[in-house]
């Protein structure tokens, strides 16, 4: 455990990041996931629906730099290839 005050400064810190990039990280691979089974279940429209979600959760995440701009492009881009695909 810290010590001095800064470091249970960063501590709080720390922790309270940690949570809130494990949200935004937990929040599209959820989304993600449930996209996907849509998918294989031939419910496209109910697919498209949660595609928006998708991309504001994915936007959020590179907003807070939980995941890099690039990544988020390709997800998006992959995520709509199987909707339109199915």
């Amino acid at each position: 455990m810290p010590i001095i005050k800064s470091a249970k400064k960063s501590l709080r810190q720390n922790k309270r990041r940690r949570s809130n990039n494990l949200f935004h990280k937990n929040e599209v691979k959820r989304l993600a996931k449930e996209i996907r089974t849509l998918a294989l279940e031939q419910k496209t429209k109910e697919a498209k629906e949660l595609l928006s979600k998708i991309y504001k959760a994915l936007d959020k995440a590179v907003k807070t730099k939980v995941i890099k701009k690039n990544t988020a492009k390709r997800k998006k881009s992959r995520l709509t290839k199987l909707i339109n695909k199915s």
